[in-house]
C-alpha cells in the first residue's frame, strides 16, 4: 500500500513538473511573438508551484519571468520591480556561471541603459520623482554601483519625497558609501579644454596618440558629510530633532576633523533655535578652517542679531580681507550700519526748539551724514556685484538725496526706473 502512495505521489509530481514546463514554453513562445500579456499569463500559472521544482527549472522559470515583465522595457513601473526580482533570482539560483548567465547579463545592461536614460531624461525635465525611480532601479539591478543609489536619494531631496531619500540615505550609510570617485582628465590640443575618460587606459592612450596632454587623476569631495547632512535634515524636516542631531553625534565622531560637519550641525542647531550652540560652533569650525568666508560671515550674522555692531564689523571686514567680492558681506555690511540711523532718528525726534536742542540737532544730522557716508561703499559694490538689486538702488538714491548729492541722486533714479520697467 505505501509503495503504491509513493508511486502515486511520484506521478503527481511529475504531472506538476511537465504542467511547469508547458506553460514556461507557452511563455516563451508568447515572448518571442512580443505578446507579452500571454506571456505574463503563462507565467502567473506556474508561479504557485515553482517551490517544488529543481535548480534547473527554477532558473528557466525566473528568467522567462523576468523577459515577460521586463516586456522590452514596455512594462509598467511595477512590472519593472518583478522583472528585476527575477533576474536577480536567476543569479542567485545557478550562480553567475550558470547556463542563463551571459542573457541575463544582456538584459540587465540594457535595462540598466534604459532606466539611465530614463532617469536622466526626467531629471532634465524636473520629474523628480521619476528620475529618482529610474536610478533606484538601475542600482538594484547593479548593486555594486552604489552612485545609482546616491543620485536616487539626492533626486527624492529634490522631490521633496523625504521618506523615500531617508530610505536611500540610510542604505547608503550602512553600506558604507563615501563617494569619493577617481575622474581621468587631460587637455584636449585642439580645443584648449579639460576632457574626461572613463578610464586610465583611455587617457592614456590619447595622450600616446597626441591628441591631449596634461593627463591628470583627480579625486573627488568626499560625499559623506552631505548624505550624513541630509539625514539629518529630514528628520529635522518630520520633527525629530532628537534623531537629527544623533546622525550628526555619528558623523562628527566618524570624521572629527571635517569642518563642513561641524557647519552642518551649527546651521541644524540654528533651525532648532539654539544660537548659542550655533555661535560655538561655527567658531570651532573657524578654528579649523581660519581662512573661510562664509564662516565669518555667519558669525557677523549673529553678532549683528545679538546686537554686538562692532564685533559684527570686524567679522564682516575680516571675510571681505579673503573675499572682496562677497556680495552678501557687502550688503550686510551697508545694513549693519544703517541700523545705528534709528537711534541717531530717535534723538533728534526728541528734542526741542531752544538754541541748544537746535545745536544738537545739527550734531545728530552730521553723525547720520557720516552713517550714510561710510555705508555707500557697501552699497555701491553690492548694487556693482548684483546689479538688478533695485532694493539697493533705492536705498542709495534715498542716501544720495539725504546728503544732497544731486548728481549721484538723477543717476541712481534713472537705474531704478530702468529696473523697475525691466520687471513689468
Amino acid at each position: 500500500m505505501k509503495k503504491q502512495i509513493i508511486i502515486a505521489l511520484a506521478l503527481l509530481v511529475g504531472s506538476f513538473s511537465f504542467a511547469q514546463k508547458s506553460e514556461i514554453r507557452d511563455a516563451e513562445r508568447a515572448i518571442k511573438k512580443s505578446n507579452f500579456a500571454e506571456a505574463k499569463s503563462a507565467i502567473n500559472a506556474a508561479e504557485s508551484l515553482i517551490g517544488n521544482a529543481d535548480d534547473k527549472m527554477k532558473a528557466q522559470f525566473y528568467f522567462v519571468k523576468g523577459q515577460a515583465f521586463y516586456a522590452n522595457g514596455t512594462g509598467t513601473d511595477t512590472d519593472m520591480d518583478v522583472a528585476i526580482e527575477s533576474l536577480n533570482k536567476v543569479e542567485e539560483v545557478e550562480g553567475k556561471n550558470g547556463k542563463y548567465s551571459k542573457e541575463v547579463q544582456e538584459i540587465k545592461q540594457g535595462m540598466i541603459n534604459s532606466f539611465l536614460t530614463k532617469a536622466n531624461a526626467a531629471l532634465e525635465k524636473k520629474n523628480f520623482s521619476a528620475s529618482s525611480s529610474g536610478f533606484e532601479k538601475a542600482y538594484k539591478m547593479s548593486k555594486s554601483d552604489t552612485l545609482y543609489l546616491y543620485y536616487a536619494a539626492a533626486t527624492a531631496v529634490n522631490g521633496e519625497d523625504y521618506e523615500t531619500a531617508l530610505k536611500h540615505y540610510e542604505e547608503l550609510k550602512n553600506l558604507g558609501y563615501v563617494g569619493v570617485e577617481t575622474d581621468y582628465v587631460a587637455i584636449n590640443k585642439e580645443t584648449n579644454e579639460e576632457e574626461a575618460f572613463p578610464s586610465k587606459a583611455m587617457m592614456d592612450i590619447s595622450v600616446k596618440a597626441g591628441t591631449h596632454t596634461a593627463p591628470t587623476t583627480k579625486k573627488s569631495e568626499s560625499k559623506q558629510a552631505e548624505i550624513v547632512r541630509n539625514v539629518a535634515l529630514i528628520y529635522m524636516n518630520q520633527g525629530n530633532d532628537e534623531k537629527a542631531l544623533e546622525a550628526m553625534k555619528d558623523a562628527r565622531a566618524a570624521n572629527p576633523d571635517d569642518a563642513s560637519l561641524i557647519i552642518s550641525e551649527a546651521n541644524m542647531q540654528l533651525k532648532m533655535g539654539n544660537r548659542d550652540k550655533f555661535k560655538s560652533l561655527i567658531q570651532e569650525a573657524l578654528v579649523k578652517d581660519p581662512n573661510n568666508p562664509e564662516l565669518l560671515f555667519n558669525l557677523g550674522i549673529v553678532a549683528a542679531e545679538g546686537g554686538e555692531t562692532e564685533a559684527a564689523k570686524g567679522y564682516y571686514e575680516k571675510a571681505l580681507k579673503i573675499k572682496p567680492d562677497y556680495t552678501d558681506v557687502h550688503n550686510n555690511m551697508a545694513v549693519l550700519i544703517l541700523s545705528q540711523e534709528q537711534d541717531i532718528i530717535e534723538k533728534m525726534n526728541a528734542l526741542g526748539s531752544s538754541a541748544a536742542d537746535n545745536k544738537k540737532y545739527d550734531e545728530l544730522k552730521a553723525e547720520r551724514s557720516k552713517l550714510y557716508e561710510e555705508a555707500i561703499p557697501y552699497l555701491e559694490t553690492t548694487l556693482k556685484l548684483r546689479p538688478t538689486d533695485l532694493q539697493t538702488a533705492k536705498t542709495l538714491v534715498n542716501i544720495y538725496s539725504a546728503l544732497g548729492d544731486t548728481a549721484k541722486q538723477k543717476e541712481m533714479k534713472a537705474k531704478v526706473e530702468a529696473l523697475e520697467s525691466g520687471q513689468n
